[in-house]
This record gives C-alpha cells, structure tokens and sequence, in this order.
C-alpha cells in the first residue's frame, strides 16, 4: 500500500501513533517522548479511551487512536452474535468518543466512520476488527493527502529564508509543510515555545522539525513576543482543535495571547484546518479543564510549595479579527468567509 506518512518523522507515521494487531492496540506515549521511546499497549477499548484522557496521546493521536480502539472492540466481541457485537461496539464507540470533552463531537463522527465499515463487514461475512482497521488506514491516508495539499498553500505564506513561530504540536502538518519547504528549497528556522505543562513544543514538535532536517530553537512559553519582535518572526502559525464555522480558533491554551502579540506586531498568523461545521460558534464549544496539580509541576518535578493552587485550562479561543487567514486543502480563506469553504469530512481535517 502506497502510504503518505513513510517518509515523515518517526512519530507521524501510523504504526508509531497507534496502531491495532493482534488483540491489542499500541499507542507511542508522547508523555515521555522523545527521551523514552515507549508505547502503551491497550488490550480493551476502555484502556485506549483512558490513555486518551491521560495524554499519552495528543493533537492528531488521539483520532487515530479512536479508530483503532474500535478494532480492538470489535476484536473482544468477535464470538458473539451480530446484535451483540453492534451492542457492544456502539458501547465502545460512546465510551471512546467522550474521552476529552472538547472534540468529543469529531470523535463521535470517527467512532462512526468505524461502525459504518464494522456494518460492511457483517455484510460482507469479513473480519470486522480487519475491516475497521483498514478504514482507519484509508481514512489517515485520505487525512495525511488532504493535509499535504494544506501544506502547499501554508508553504506559499514563507519567505525563502523564513523564521516561523509554532505553538504547540501540531501534528501532522508540521511534517508535511516541512516536507514541502525542503522540496521547494526554503531554508526555514523554526522557534517552538515548549508548551507546559506537557512540552509538546519542547518534546514533540522539535524533533519532528530536527528529525526532518531544519534549524529548530525552543522558547518558554513567555518569551514568543519579544522572539517575534527581536529574531524578525515572518510567520506565526499553529493548527486547532477546532476552527467554528464562525472564525473562532480553538487550540492549546497560550495561541489567543500569541495571536494578540502577533497582531500588535504585525506578524500575520495562518491557522491550518477547516472550519468544523459541528461548531457554528464558541457557545458549541467546551472547553475542557484538567488537573490543576499539573501546572505545579515539570515533568513529574514540584516546582510550586505545598498549598499554593494551580489553574488548566486546556484550550482558550482565538477570535476570528486576530487570525489572518484559514489554511485549508482548498486555498486560504478569511475566517470571515468561511461558509466558502464548503462542506468538510470531520475526520479528515484534523492536522
């Protein structure tokens, strides 16, 4: 199988996000990346939902690890009757989908993606754990494609000799729109704030950026305004958890205050993704707050006293009049304007 992600950094490709075999799925765990190289092996879907909510998986992963843990599913329930395996997939799928508040409705869309080809296969008399697992595949390939041709309209807003400004990890079209500048011949420095409390900046999208080949610095999450205002910052760019219908980026917290240095400094930030036409605005959204013991801590190390309290909001919003344009696989548009768009699979548009 001809497949888009062979030639990209470790962790982009399939096999090392998640991937289902043998009665189990295995989850690379981007908690300890890339210092530890360890997966989390899952042999009931509870056990992937659960790794979702821990973080061992984050961005794009989860997606893909949603559409393997209903392989796993399907391979528990494979000894019982059709009624019982729909049961119990529709079960997993509720389980699964829920597991972070704030794309709980594209993870539904995902789960039922997988159902539909679970239903082909009972049709068909096929494996139904085989079946969902080749959808899986076909669906991150049709993704990996469609974000490939995202990243040639992203790639289009870089100067020859560009310094860009991520936040974040964002997954998959970190690699492609890196893949794209080295085919153009654009030599490209990149600076990533670290992103506390888990530095997926720091850990995750600078070794894909070192990995495939370009100057890479990591900054504190308080340092991106005076590195745009001091090392010429041509680009700020990140993608989102969820771009409403409105215009509204939903993404890790810290973007909307980027954004704002950004604007004031004239920095143009380009959001890579598709408007998602489940959220028609920032009341559809919720925003999901985790462990506020986290933020006292780096890496596993108190750094806050006994009795001091922490706060962790995971996402915040970025309003459409601090976005410069939407990057999507049909051209730039303005976050205003998004209803040109179209109408987007809900699966496919996840960077």
């Amino acid at each position: 199988m001809n497949r888009p992600d062979l030639d990209l950094a470790f962790m982009l490709q399939y096999e090392n996000i998640a991937w289902y075999e043998n009665g189990a799925v295995r989850i690379l765990d981007r908690r300890v990346y890339p210092r530890t190289v360890s997966f989390v092996t899952c042999t009931h879907y509870g056990e992937v939902a659960q790794a979702i909510a821990d973080m061992v998986t984050q961005s794009a992963g989860p997606y893909t690890a949603a559409a393997m843990g209903m392989a796993l599913a399907a391979y528990e329930c494979r000894d019982r009757s059709e009624a019982e395996q729909r049961a119990f997939l529709l079960r997993a799928a509720d389980c699964i989908a829920n597991a972070r508040p704030t794309t709980a409705k594209r993870m539904a869309h995902i789960c039922r993606t997988m159902l539909d080809a679970a239903e082909q296969a009972w049709k068909d008399g096929k494996p139904v754990d085989e079946a969902i697992k080749s959808r899986a595949i076909e669906a991150n390939n049709s993704r990996y494609e469609k974000i490939g041709r995202i990243a040639t309209h992203l790639v289009d807003k870089f100067p020859q000799n560009g310094t860009i400004l991520t936040q974040c990890f964002a997954e998959t079209i970190v690699g492609m729109m890196l893949r794209e500048a080295r085919a153009r011949g654009k030599q490209l420095r990149i600076f990533c704030p670290e992103t506390r409390p888990y530095f997926q900046g720091a850990r995750l999208t600078a070794t894909v950026c070192y990995e495939m080949g370009f100057d890479v610095t990591v900054i504190t999450d308080n340092m991106p305004a005076f590195v745009m205002q001091h090392e010429h910052v041509d680009v700020f760019t990140s993608a989102a958890d969820v771009i409403t219908a409105d215009g509204h980026v939903v993404n890790k917290v810290g973007t909307f205050q980027i954004a704002i240095a950004a604007k004031h400094l004239g920095v143009p930030y380009y959001v890579t993704g598709a408007p998602d036409l489940m959220h028609r605005g920032v009341d559809d959204v919720k925003i999901e707050f985790r462990d506020p013991a986290l933020v006292l801590e780096a890496m596993g190390v108190k750094t806050a006293r006994d009795g001091v309290k922490g706060y962790y909001p995971a996402f915040d919003i970025t309003p459409p009049e601090l976005v410069t344009g939407v990057v999507t696989d049909r051209g730039v548009f303005s976050p205003f304007a998004l209803s040109d768009y179209g109408t987007v699979d809900a699966y496919e548009v996840v960077v």
